[in-house]
């Protein structure tokens, strides 16, 4: 049925906006920006749905993007957990200081990170496995966001080296904020139903994200210091992931996006 193939058509979409990023500037580059995370988060709520069912979809976006509005809107109020912080006006309209795009990043990577701690770890290690696979992801977006002018730092404090203005409480705030939300996923049997076959475009999302991330930071951004950082600390759980799927030819043939296992 074409319904199946959505996700892969919008994770395809998704990335064809990546790629697009780097070749404009302005006011297109926000639109960009906005765009990318729009079809991301539909990607990821559309095979949440067509693959385990719209009640696991329902508690996606409960737990990232209702949690990733929560988390957020104290954040940019207190400071916790991630640092003191404001959102600039480039990202679209702001609910409680919060770009109304911003909680739809949250589900659109939490997804496919639950999914790769799925093929990498099971129980509770699934869910620390998890947490660091969302969280690794700041350490690209943060940089490259920050140096878009998208949101800044009252203080910057103690950094990565070579990635100045943003703390390291801010990616320690990540990962504890993506083990929680990891942990509710959990508590809500988002792991009771495991279809590898069914998740490739998914799996293929969060390897193109590392790799087009590495890339673009190192090549496009001038950000190279951020492009390290990111590739050991995302790679530690994409490298093992590439490796899994090489070793098991889950991508050697398509696979329907429901039913398989």
């Amino acid at each position: 049925m074409i319904v199946k193939r959505v996700p892969a058509g919008l994770v395809g979409l998704t990335i064809l906006a990546q790629i697009v990023y780097p070749l404009v500037g302005g006011d297109a580059r926000n639109g960009v920006t906005v765009a990318t995370v729009v079809l991301g988060f539909a990607a990821s709520v559309a095979h949440a749905g067509l693959t385990r069912g719209w009640r696991t979809a329902a508690v996606l976006v409960l737990v990232t993007s209702g949690g990733g509005l929560l988390v957020e809107a104290v954040g940019t109020a207190t400071g916790f957990p991630f640092g003191e912080y404001a959102y600039a006006g480039t990202l679209g309209p702001k609910a409680f200081g919060v770009p109304w795009v911003i909680p739809l990043a949250w589900t659109m990577m939490a997804w496919p990170a639950w999914l790769v701690a799925g093929r990498l770890a099971g129980g509770w290690a699934r869910v620390l496995v998890a947490g660091w696979a969302l969280a690794s992801w700041d350490v690209f977006l943060d940089p490259q966001m920050v140096d878009a002018g998208h949101w800044s730092w009252a203080s910057g404090g103690a950094g990565l080296p070579g990635v100045p203005g943003i703390p390291v409480t801010n990616y320690l705030g990540w990962l504890l904020v993506a083990v929680v939300m990891a942990a509710a996923l959990r508590l809500f049997r988002l792991d009771a139903d495991a279809r590898p076959r069914a998740d490739a475009p998914m799996l293929t999302f969060y390897l193109w994200t590392y790799a087009s991330s590495v890339l673009a930071q190192a090549a496009f951004f001038g950000l190279p210091a951020s492009a390290a950082w990111g590739a050991l600390a995302m790679g530690a759980v994409a490298v093992p992931l590439a490796v899994t799927l090489y070793r098991s030819g889950r991508f050697a043939r398509p696979a329907p996006l429901a039913g398989a296992r």
